[in-house]
C-alpha cells in the first residue's frame, strides 16, 4: 500500500474506538470523496485545535472564553461531571437548566491521583462566588466517582449547600458517557441528597 494511505490510516487508528478496518473504510471515503470535502475536514481539524479552549468557569471545552452554558443557564444549580464528555450526555436530557464543573478525572489513588489533581478548589470557588444552591454530583457511579462524590460532598456540606447524586439506573462500573437519554434523565429527577 501507498505511504500517504498507510499513514492516513495509521492517524485514523490513533483515535480511540477506531480499528484497522474502520480506520481503512475512513481512509479510502476520504480519497474516494471530493477533495472539496477532504480539505473542509482537514480545515476543521486545524481550527479546533487553534480556536478550542477550557471555559473559565466550567472547564468545559469552548471557542469562547465562557462557554454558552455558563452565559445563559442558572449559576446557582451545578452539576459536576468528571470530563467534558459527559456534559454533551447530560444534555441529552433537555431539562437540566443549570451549569456544569468538569473535574478532569477523578480521585483515584492506584493513580496517584489525588484531590489537589483534580478541579475541585475551582468548584469550591464558583460555589463561595456565585451563591450556589445545589451541587449535583454526575461522577460515574464506581468506585472512583462514588469515593470523588463523598470528598466532595463533605467539603460542600459546611457551606451549606445541598449537595445531591444521581440516581441509580446508571448501572454501577459504567459511564455516564455511555448512558441513555431517558436513563439520565430519571437519574437527574431522582437524585438523592448525599
Amino acid at each position: 500500500m501507498d505511504e500517504p494511505i498507510e499513514k492516513l490510516i495509521e492517524y485514523f487508528r490513533s483515535l480511540p474506538g477506531v480499528g484497522k478496518k474502520t480506520a481503512q473504510r475512513y481512509a479510502f471515503s476520504i480519497i474516494e470523496g471530493a477533495r472539496e470535502n477532504a480539505v473542509n475536514f482537514a480545515k476543521a481539524i486545524v481550527e479546533v485545535k487553534d480556536k478550542v479552549k477550557l471555559c473559565k468557569e466550567c472547564g468545559n471545552y469552548s471557542s469562547q472564553e465562557i462557554c454558552p452554558i455558563c452565559q445563559k443557564r442558572n449559576q446557582k444549580l451545578i452539576c459536576v461531571v468528571q470530563e467534558p464528555k459527559d456534559i454533551i450526555s447530560m444534555e441529552k436530557v433537555k431539562t437540566f437548566d443549570g451549569v456544569y464543573h468538569v473535574l478532569f478525572g477523578c480521585i483515584n489513588p492506584l493513580e496517584n491521583k489525588g484531590p489537589n489533581d483534580i478541579r475541585i478548589k475551582e468548584l469550591l470557588s464558583r460555589v463561595n462566588k456565585n451563591g450556589v444552591q445545589e451541587v449535583i454530583m454526575a461522577t460515574n457511579p464506581d468506585v472512583e466517582g462514588e469515593a470523588t462524590a463523598m470528598y466532595i460532598a463533605k467539603l460542600l456540606k459546611p457551606m451549606g449547600v445541598k449537595v445531591t447524586r444521581l440516581a441509580q439506573g446508571i448501572t454501577i462500573g459504567s459511564d455516564i458517557e455511555f448512558a441513555d437519554e431517558l436513563t439520565l434523565e430519571k437519574a437527574l429527577r431522582s437524585r438523592q441528597e448525599i
